[in-house]
């Protein structure tokens, strides 16, 4: 069993399905429904986290075609409908006492993404949530606290998706006076933004073309970071810490599978091992090295790299694309990788749950999904 230790206490709503458990003998569920992968976590409370009792992921792309569409299809819904299905089970039978599910990107897209959460609820029983993408933001957070170093003074955490790429700015300066990790919760958020592009929807909008030379493939590797850059709105807040970036003061944590698999190709690793990539510091080069190394190959070349396969090799060149650009944007020294995120942070919610407290004034939150200083 894993256990995660990510400190902080921050409040969520919880489904209740059982009382009968003591809190510490209680197992507790969290649901990450992306858009391209089904994600599920049950684990049971530890001394400051939590101890994972099952996990279970599937690819089942669900926002496939939908940058084009608008809509889910038949096919991709039928995949996420059969994956929740397994969900449901495996809860059952692990007589999960609280249960958060939620999906992100691809329902809030699609014109018929009620529709889905509807049939979802029919034909499985599991309630999913709709979450806004600053919630998606801040339980990416707090999913990967633990990872964060307060020696440096700000930080972004960069979380690519299927659909979208949620970032948060921290400052961590602020952070390490109130005591840091692990007794002063949560940092403080300076901004938070959505890029409406992940690695589906990118992939979808600049297709990999089928035989190119090594000049084609660069030119649309820059292409799909040219869409990034153009997606991209940065808050006030986030502006703010610029200059601690370039100053080298900041790092930045990926929460992501491009994130582990762009780790495990610079460890050339021949299968994908968790305990070598959660956690790893890689230096800013070294990323990129992995990023040059997977995008000048082809599909194929790709899918011969031990932690990448076939079901990745088409999606993995646009979220390095992403994250260069990110990195482009906000120069950091080093790269922290968690193989971790919403789904981290929906189950400490639920386990060590808060009063909720009023939200604070919208001032400074930008237009296209943009949100000032918390």
């Amino acid at each position: 069993m894993n256990t995660h230790d990510p400190g902080g206490r921050p409040g969520t709503d919880s489904r209740n399905t059982s009382n009968s458990r003591s809190r510490h003998d209680a197992i507790y569920g969290a649901i990450d429904l992306g858009t391209n992968n089904c994600r599920m976590l049950m684990a049971r409370r530890a001394a400051r986290g939590f101890r994972v009792v099952e996990s279970f992921s599937r690819i089942v792309r669900l926002g496939e075609g939908i940058g084009a569409s608008g809509v889910l299809s038949n096919e991709s819904m039928d995949r996420a409908v059969e994956a929740l299905g397994v969900c449901a089970q495996k809860l059952e039978r692990r007589k999960v006492t609280k249960l958060r599910a939620v999906a992100t990107q691809a329902c809030r897209m699609a014109a018929n993404g009620q529709e889905f959460l509807d049939r979802v609820k029919r034909e499985t029983g599991l309630t999913l949530e709709l979450i806004s993408p600053e919630e998606e933001a801040r339980l990416a957070v707090q999913g990967s606290l633990d990872l964060l170093d307060d020696s440096f003074d700000a930080a972004v955490v960069v979380d690519i998706g299927g659909g979208s790429t949620e970032l948060c700015w921290l400052d961590l300066a602020e952070w390490r006076a109130r005591g840091g990790y692990p007794d002063a919760g949560r940092p403080g958020i300076r901004g938070w933004t959505t890029i409406p592009l992940g690695v589906v929807t990118l992939s979808e909008r600049c297709p990999e073309p089928a035989v190119a030379s090594a000049q084609e493939r660069a030119a649309w590797y820059e292409s799909m970071k040219a869409e990034v850059r153009k997606e991209t709105r940065i808050p006030k807040g986030a502006r703010r810490l610029r200059t601690l970036f370039e100053q080298g003061k900041a790092h930045m944590v990926g929460t992501s599978g491009t994130v582990t698999s762009i780790a495990g190709v610079h460890l050339d690793l021949v299968r994908y091992d968790r305990n070598r990539v959660d956690g790893l510091w890689l230096e800013a080069q070294d990323a990129r090295g992995a990023c040059s190394r997977l995008s000048t190959k082809d599909a194929a070349g790709r899918a011969g790299e031990g932690c990448i396969g076939t079901e990745r090799a088409d999606l993995v060149v646009a979220g390095c694309a992403i994250l260069e650009t990110v990195m482009d944007g906000w120069p950091v020294p080093r790269l922290r990788v968690g193989d971790r995120g919403l789904r981290e942070g929906l189950l400490l919610n639920l386990i060590y749950p808060r009063r909720k407290r009023g939200r604070r004034g919208r001032k400074g939150r930008k237009p296209g999904g943009a949100g000032g200083e918390a």
